[in-house]
């Protein structure tokens, strides 16, 4: 039998994860942040009431077995001056799936069959109207996650409008994991959005599963300035409750000085670096690597790499 490994995430990084672990032979749960509110997704849950259904089709689109250019169709945006420009296809069929059964979690599992995905997609909760709000150190209170990713105030306190009902499937995959991975991506909207939930919390509590962390390659702006990979650790820990981050895997090369360069001019994003001193204080355990490669002139985790070390990990 398979060991299980429950992934929790959202947006790019999850998906470009999932791409690499998917051929090991592990059993994933996917459980993806339903709090989007931008572009396509922010568009479909206004006129539709519907959770985030973005972030959920990434990770179905890199979980399928199918033709990557019946793949690449689910991820088409149509770019027009209508009502449909700026919406992804696969965005579409989620919502008129949603529509037709009245169900987040069955859309999700028609569309998995459709796509020949082997492994379970979750939404956090089924609800349409999650709102992740955050308070800047100022006290001014910002709405929505588009707005929280977008400001450049820092932020003091992530919390929800209101506590989400997480899906019980969830409570029941983090109870039976032997793995549980916090995967790379935003710190606020991606990764926060799972433990700032109670339930979420107190199951990850009574599991006996390793926690481990899969750090940034670089910082994120408002957010992560200036922190390290013991930054990192020490953030999460801090919302976690008596649950402690167990392992964390972080890229040790070294980014090449022109693509440095290009980030924090262009983007306001610097290397996480690895700070061994403050790692053995925590104290956390480390696994560093060269995970660094370059996609469409865009830094990336190396999805089999890292995949490889999270599956050693696993069969210890």
């Amino acid at each position: 039998m398979y060991k299980k490994i429950v992934v929790f995430g959202g947006g790019t990084g999850i998906s470009y994860l999932l791409k690499g672990l998917k051929d090991f032979p592990v059993e994933i749960t996917a459980v993806i942040s339903v709090s989007d509110n931008g572009q396509s997704t922010g568009k479909l849950r206004e006129e539709f009431q519907t959770p985030a259904v973005g972030d959920v089709r990434k990770v179905i689109t890199s979980l399928s077995t199918i033709d990557t250019k019946i793949k690449d169709i689910l991820e088409y945006r149509f770019h027009t001056t209508s009502d449909l420009d700026g919406h992804a296809l696969g965005n579409l069929i989620l919502t008129a799936m949603l529509d037709m059964t009245g169900s987040f979690r069955k859309s999700i599992l028609y569309l998995s069959k459709l796509l020949d995905v082997r492994h379970k997609v979750l939404p956090l909760s089924e609800e349409a109207d999650i709102t992740l709000m955050a308070e800047a150190s100022d006290g001014t209170i910002i709405c929505g996650e588009e707005a929280i990713t977008k400001t450049t105030l820092k932020k003091k306190r992530i919390y929800y409008e209101k506590e989400p009902h997480v899906l019980k499937e969830v409570l029941q995959a983090i109870e039976s994991a032997d793995l549980l991975v916090f995967s790379m991506g935003s710190l606020y909207t991606s990764i926060l959005p799972h433990i700032l939930s109670k339930e979420v919390r107190d199951a990850i509590s009574q599991s006996h599963a390793p926690l481990m962390y899969l750090c940034n390659i670089v910082t994120q702006p408002g957010e992560t300035d200036g922190f390290t990979v013991g930054d990192h650790v020490a953030f999460l820990n801090q919302y976690l409750g008596t649950r402690k981050i167990d392992v964390v895997i972080a890229n040790n090369k070294e980014i090449k000085k022109e693509m440095a360069i290009q980030y924090a001019t262009k983007e306001q994003k610097d290397p996480v670096l690895i700070d061994y001193d403050k790692l053995k204080s925590i104290p956390v355990e480390l696994i560093e690597a060269d995970l660094l490669t370059i996609d469409d002139n865009t830094l990336k985790h190396h999805s089999l790499r890292l995949s490889s070390l999270i599956f050693s990990y696993l069969m210890r």
